[in-house]
């Protein structure tokens, strides 16, 4: 990996909640270290995805899937602030720990939604994949240009935790909206995956532009063979 790359985000909630993950980690206890909050983080991921396919049972299994989206915010953004808040950064380790984590929650929500009967399956792992492809396209930026972007737009995953909550209370309260597109069968969970996957697709394509026009200036195509 490059040396030391640029972290950016252009997420809505990244100045507000860096201020206040800053302030938690200041607070807890000592013997809570990085790796218990990663942990935590997975567990409430594996919560989600239970939650959701509970789902097929009761409705009222939304609202955990609400807590397990709080507990996976509390964990996956706090592990790495705890150790910058107490200066016990492992730069390689905790990179690679924690894209390694967020790809296996999200492949499990993304399943977890499918398999649910707010979201048709096909919706999910588009979801899922998408995801996937714009984390790969982070990862070589951090190796070719040094520059770990790991935001697209204005919508992070806390953003997107907060969306998905506010969709399962209106599914618990008034239940899956459904409706017909050329007669297949969809929710409103379709809809909001569908526009997700067409933004996802849409952020990429302007992404890889930009980075093969600058990468093209910096290297320029050599079109005369040299012999010598």
């Amino acid at each position: 990996m490059a040396n030391d790359p640029t972290r950016r985000a252009t997420f809505v909630l990244s100045e507000v909640e860096k201020k206040l993950l800053v302030r938690i980690a200041d607070r807890l206890p000592r013997w809570v270290l990085p790796d218990h909050l990663t942990v935590f983080g997975m567990l409430g991921s594996a919560l989600v995805t239970a939650s959701y396919l509970m789902s097929n049972h009761a409705a009222w299994w939304l609202w955990i899937a609400n807590l397990g989206f709080v507990i996976n915010w509390f964990g996956d953004s706090l592990d790495g602030t705890t150790a910058r808040v107490r200066k016990i950064q492992r730069p390689r380790y905790g990179y690679y720990l924690d894209h390694l984590t967020d790809a296996f929650s999200t492949l499990a929500i993304g399943l977890g939604l499918g398999l649910s009967p707010y979201m048709l399956l096909s919706v999910g792992l588009a979801i899922v994949a998408g995801y996937l492809v714009l984390s790969i396209n982070v990862y070589l930026e951090s190796q070719v240009l040094g520059d770990f972007r790991f935001g697209y737009g204005v919508v992070g995953p806390t953003e997107t935790r907060l969306i998905l909550i506010g969709l399962n209370t209106v599914a618990a309260l008034l239940g899956p909206v459904p409706f017909n597109v050329m007669g297949v069968g969809a929710t409103v969970f379709d809809l909001f995956g569908v526009v997700a996957v067409m933004g996802m697709l849409a952020m990429l394509s302007r992404r890889v532009a930009r980075n093969l026009g600058h990468l093209a200036r910096l290297e320029p195509a050599n079109t005369r063979r040299d012999d010598r």
